[in-house]
């Protein structure tokens, strides 16, 4: 009895709607959520300023998912880049596999993981002695359809790194052992949260990340006293906290589950699409992930604010985020604040 009631418990997380300031990163946390085509975020700032906070409370906010009961990819029933091959298997079959509602999931990577339990392992013995391909999947494997958070990214080892951006690109983890091939889905967002004066990301790396959110310690004393009672009050009484923001949890749930449903349909008008390359093309960025990005998240603000046209206004609020970490060449060079990014954006939208 008393193992089960421990399957059960959870420890309670801070609501996300009751965080306060730290507005740029929360924005693109939302927008991944909505379109984790996006690329994933990297988010450095100060210690102490609430990162991990942040994503443990918008993977707590986000809505259950459907998967394939005792599947170990998370497969989904119908879309076929989200199985794994023996669910894939039954369904060509004309079988309806059974399914269960699960909390999106949120996998932490340990700052010491190895490849293989990154990526998962297949057992050679048993593949040879019973010609069975035995799969022990690794973190990326249990990160697919939800976040994967790697915290401290600048110090986590560069192959590892690539290994992650590669699969939230693609979507798809292989795993090649002794002439034994293995591929599943791995669609997950990716978050990284680092501070600066640990070290930086190489600018290749960087580059790699769909968004970039720089987060500063609180100057103004009043807001420092009330994000300190706030949690003070959480850490007293969690649940009782927890049902006060009930009603804005649900009703921000709700604006993300009907954005992830308007974003197909949401438009950006040729003209502005040019501008957006303009705009990257003036401040020299190497190839066309900014522009890709760009265009991603300014589709994903329209559509979270319910709109199925996206504007000049949409593109101001994104277009920082997506382009600040791709304009250094020089490795010595610290990351733009955004000025730079603004001011060739008025130039090109010709906003005064």
């Amino acid at each position: 009895m008393i193992a089960k009631d421990l399957q059960t418990f959870t420890s309670p997380v801070f609501p996300f709607t009751a965080i306060v300031g730290q507005e740029e990163m929360k924005l693109a946390l939302q927008l991944n959520v909505i379109d984790p085509k996006i690329g994933g975020v990297m988010i450095m700032g100060d210690r102490g300023t609430g990162k991990s906070t942040t994503i443990r409370a918008i993977a707590d906010l986000l809505p259950e998912i459907e998967v394939v009961k005792d599947d170990l990819f998370n497969s989904h029933k119908t879309d076929f880049d989200l199985m794994g091959n023996e669910v894939k298997e039954l369904v060509k079959k004309g079988q309806t596999p059974e399914t269960e509602l699960i909390k999106i999931p949120m996998i932490d990577l340990p700052l010491g993981a190895t490849e293989d339990r990154v990526c998962g392992t297949i057992d050679i013995e048993k593949a040879l002695t019973d010609g069975i391909k035995a799969f022990e999947p690794g973190l990326l494997a249990k990160a697919n359809r939800g976040i994967l958070y790697v915290d401290e990214v600048n110090l986590l080892d560069d192959h590892l790194v690539d290994i992650l951006l590669d699969s939230a690109a693609s979507g798809w983890n292989t795993v090649e052992r002794e002439g034994i091939s293995i591929r599943h889905p791995a669609r997950f967002v990716l978050v990284g949260s680092g501070n600066p004066e640990e070290g930086e990301l190489r600018p290749q790396l960087m580059d790699r990340f769909g968004m970039h959110a720089e987060i500063r310690t609180v100057k103004d004393p009043i807001l420092r006293v009330k994000i300190v009672e706030e949690r003070t009050s959480f850490d007293k009484a969690p649940m009782e906290w927890l049902n006060n923001y009930e009603s804005q949890q649900q009703a921000l749930r709700e604006q993300i589950i009907s954005a992830q449903k308007l974003l197909p349909s949401v438009n950006l008008e040729y003209d502005l699409r040019i501008k957006i390359s303009q705009v990257c093309s003036q401040l020299d960025v190497d190839g066309l992930r900014g522009d890709i990005v760009t265009n991603r998240a300014a589709k994903a603000y329209a559509a979270y604010e319910g709109r199925e046209n996206a504007t000049i206004n949409d593109i101001s609020k994104v277009i920082t985020l997506c382009l600040r970490h791709r304009l250094r060449k020089d490795p010595l060079e610290s990351i733009d604040s955004g000025a730079k990014v603004l001011k060739v954006f008025k130039e090109v939208f010709e906003i005064e």
